[in-house]
């Protein structure tokens, strides 16, 4: 198993920048690719980027791309999503999540970590 906590949300004015962190423990020997997935009320949960965990493979959205980077420390079990010129369209519950290799979908995931943007 591979346990998942996210930290850095909180509450921001749109033009501010949140930075994101999702520490991994347990077999993290498993994890393949981790990434990060919002929802708002009413809403699907939405991708919001990927990272491969022994690579440099980064995959976004198009709603958060050139704003948000996702980055790892591999050497810390540490994933971070960094996102700037944040506007109120990204307030959601964002979700980290693990892909344990060859299963090709995310097996692990994250309690959630709230991030409300003010108009």
């Amino acid at each position: 198993q591979v346990q998942l906590v996210e930290s850095g949300g909180g509450l921001v004015q749109a033009g501010d920048a949140l930075r994101l962190s999702c520490a991994a423990s347990g077999r993290t020997f498993s994890i393949d690719r981790m990434g990060w997935v919002r929802q708002s009320p009413g809403k699907e949960r939405e991708f919001v980027a990927g990272i491969s965990w022994g690579g440099a493979r980064e995959d976004y959205a198009d709603s958060v791309e050139g704003r948000f980077t996702i980055s790892r420390d591999n050497a810390k079990n540490t994933v971070y999503v960094q996102m700037n010129s944040l506007e109120p369209e990204d307030t959601a519950v964002y979700y980290c999540a693990a892909a344990a290799t060859l299963s090709g979908v995310y097996n692990y995931w994250g309690q959630g970590t709230q991030v409300t943007v003010s108009s």
